[in-house]
């Protein structure tokens, strides 16, 4: 008689699990980044002009998980064999209530004129990376199935192409589109999670280099021969403002801003909500095809809570509030990115990367064409390295990540990152699409 096969299930839990505890540990290695680029002379005041602070935030989180110390999500087996699911919520925390206020409160500030200013660069270098990401998957599948042709093989729902499709959805637009593509190509469900697995360590080693770049940004402004005059008058702007309005902040003031930032988060959530669900019932309504799944992104409550806390923002920045960027509006938007910034990088595990070499290899390559023809582009247009770095952020990392990015720039240039991120979301479906076609004519060939 056969033995039955049984599956093993690894034990995956970190050594600290308690939200708190984890928070807390982010915090201190936060406050350990900031206390350490902030000397003026020494062995740090040389590593922060070579490696940023803001990759420092993300990095040090990702290594305490890689080493076990905490993770995203975890796999308990109880002494009976039963295998317990568990998470923390802090990344929850931080993008659905940290990443609207900061928004928000980065707008306060706001020349939207000013923005406008700055051209149609900003928006040629999101196409191209759209383009790069189009182009870029059915390359990789060329090239790495030319070398591993059962690395781009399988047959029916277990079809590489198709699980491949979820990443095009993923780095064009966002979860939504990401979604959107799994229904239309129907990709084995249980295969799924390696695709997930590609999306986060290709997509999250690419924003490591990015944030690298924002500390060289200079000297790649000089080789791209850019001009970087709208840029610097945008900031100057505000920052003239800011100094304007500037003065020593009440008890008043930290209340008052407190309420602006988590009144803002109360009405995009109740307004996400509300609009979602509308949605819903229009978009489950129409017609299966690409029109219907096109639109899926209108059901995302994340894409409206951004939507709604951005509009909230420009909007108070023409109103008497705007003042109160001389009481610290942006840098405690700013504490809220780092915090984000935090609870993205402790989802990366560096040690994965070794798994399923095939697939990332397929992630990377597919990475690189995106960036090389960003660069060919932002040389050809003469485009700054910021323009490079969000336009690629609005569309591998959407509306969590490109602001991030834009704001480390400076803080009034958050509102640039979630507006292309918007933007990806429209027109995310449709590029995934096309993607997907031409990938599956590269895996037949």
């Amino acid at each position: 008689m056969q033995e039955p096969i049984t599956e093993t299930i690894l034990d995956t839990t970190p050594l600290l699990t308690q939200d708190t505890v984890v928070f807390g540990l982010l915090m201190v290695a936060l406050g350990f980044i900031f206390y350490t680029s902030s000397k003026e002379s020494g062995f740090w005041h040389q590593f922060y002009k070579i490696i940023p602070a803001l990759f420092m935030a993300y990095f040090i989180p990702a290594i305490f998980t890689s080493v076990g110390l905490i993770a995203p999500d975890w796999t308990t087996v109880t002494s009976s064999g039963e295998a317990v699911e568990g998470s923390t919520s802090i990344y929850y925390v931080a993008s659905r209530f940290l990443l609207p206020a900061a928004l928000v409160l980065m707008t306060l500030s706001l020349d939207l004129k000013a923005v406008f200013n700055l051209g149609p660069k900003a928006l040629i270098m999101f196409l191209t990376g759209t383009a790069g990401i189009i182009i870029g998957g059915p390359i990789a599948v060329l090239i790495i199935g030319s070398i591993s042709p059962e690395t781009v093989g399988g047959e029916g729902a277990d079809a590489v192409w198709r699980g491949l499709s979820t990443l095009a959805g993923s780095w064009i637009g966002g979860g939504a589109n990401q979604a959107a593509m799994l229904e239309i190509y129907e990709y084995n469900q249980k295969l799924y999670g390696q695709m997930v697995f590609v999306d986060i360590v290709v997509a999250n080693i690419w924003m490591a280099l990015i944030l690298i770049g924002i500390g060289k940004s200079e000297k790649f402004d000089r080789w791209l021969k850019a001009d970087t005059s709208a840029i610097e008058s945008l900031k100057e702007k505000v920052t003239t403002f800011s100094k304007k309005v500037d003065r020593n902040p009440t008890l008043s003031d930290y209340m008052i801003l407190g309420a602006i930032a988590f009144g803002t988060v109360s009405v995009a959530h109740f307004g996400a909500d509300f609009l979602s669900a509308s949605f819903e019932g229009y978009v489950n309504g129409l017609p299966k095809g690409l029109m219907k799944n096109s639109l899926t992104f209108l059901n995302s409550s994340f894409f409206w809570m951004i939507f709604i806390a951005t509009v909230i923002g420009v909007l108070l920045s023409y109103s008497p509030l705007k003042k109160y960027e001389g009481a610290g509006a942006s840098k405690i938007g700013s504490v809220f990115i780092y915090i984000l910034v935090a609870s993205i990088g402790m989802k990366m595990d560096l040690s994965l990367i070794f798994n399923n070499l095939g697939l990332i290899a397929i992630g990377a390559v597919w990475i690189a064409i995106h960036a090389g023809l960003l660069i060919l582009v932002a040389k050809l247009i003469k485009a700054p390295y910021f323009f490079l770095a969000v336009g690629s952020q609005a569309n591998v990392g959407g509306a969590a990540s490109a602001p991030v990015v834009a704001s480390a720039f400076h803080p009034s240039l958050a509102t640039v990152g979630v507006l292309l991120a918007v933007f990806g979301y429209a027109i995310g479906t449709i590029g995934a699409v096309a993607c997907t076609f031409l990938m599956q004519l590269a895996s037949a060939g």
